[in-house]
């Protein structure tokens, strides 16, 4: 296939951001300070970012023989996940443009070629988020009350927790700074770091409540366990936190899982709208 000058000279400097470690976006925004509108698209840059990263150094694009351009071959069936997963947003039209394949063919390879994988993803989906962990948890209000001075905070400790069907992950006790609404999980920032770290991001509808496991299972159950107990320092009550998470039996997990899976499709069968929680 004939590649045209300007594709290679966009890839070469595609190719010289990436030796050069400069971020997806800010090779995004060099090109389009230079070339606007003629510019490649974030997701051609997503995507040779992957490339360079797995090692090709070729700019030229790879020759397909033997085969009709629009044939369902094992190349084309195993080059559609390695497009999704190297942009999640990645459009037919573009994987149609890069494949040479009709959009027929794009939806058959991931509606029956690529279906195993959707039970995949169960086993590799992670769930995460913060909560404060109290020096002190009440049993009620009156015992919420604490005494400190003019301008203190109160003593808390806000750990990060992670959980997947298989369980408890990791905990990251550290101090966050949280604002707006949890901005920190949607700042730029955040996005770019999990971008260049090949961490895939699944969309949560901002008004459906309880979709995430530690929000309707685990924080729920750990803080009901800490609750009348006195600790020292922040570092204990995370501790405490740990040894808790750990004690969850396996089919507890596993009660959560498939709640999990119920409320989402539950929140999928609404089309995003409300629910009350389960």
């Amino acid at each position: 296939m004939m590649l045209s000058a300007a594709c290679h000279h966009f890839r070469a400097i595609i190719y010289y951001n990436f030796q050069r470690q400069l971020s997806q976006q800010g090779c995004l925004a060099e090109l389009l300070s230079v070339f606007g509108n003629d510019a490649p698209q974030e997701s051609t840059i997503s995507r040779w970012y992957g490339e360079f990263k797995r090692g090709r150094v070729s700019l030229s694009d790879d020759s397909r023989v033997g085969a009709p351009k629009t044939a369902v071959t094992q190349e084309n069936v195993d080059a559609v996940p390695k497009l999704i997963i190297e942009d999640r947003h990645v459009t037919y039209h573009e994987i149609k443009a890069s494949l040479k394949i009709s959009k027929t063919s794009i939806q058959k390879n991931l509606r029956e070629e690529l279906g195993e994988q959707k039970a995949a993803r169960v086993n590799c989906t992670v769930s995460g988020d913060e909560s404060w962990i109290y020096c002190y948890e009440p049993e009620n209000k009156r015992q919420s009350a604490v005494w400190v001075f003019q301008g203190e905070e109160k003593p808390t400790k806000m750990v990060a927790t992670f959980v997947s069907k298989a369980g408890h992950i990791a905990t990251i006790p550290q101090d966050i700074l949280q604002q707006d609404n949890a901005s920190s999980h949607t700042a730029q920032e955040t996005r770019q770091y999990l971008t260049e770290e090949n961490v895939e991001l699944l969309d949560h509808p901002p008004y459906s409540p309880d979709l995430i496991p530690n929000d309707f299972f685990t924080f729920p159950k750990i803080k009901n366990t800490l609750r009348g107990q006195r600790f020292q320092s922040p570092e204990e009550a995370v501790d405490a936190f740990k040894y808790a998470v750990l004690d969850l039996p396996a089919n507890e997990w596993n009660k959560c899982c498939e709640n999990w899976f119920d409320r989402k499709q539950m929140c999928i069968n609404l089309r995003g709208e409300y629910f009350e929680k389960q």
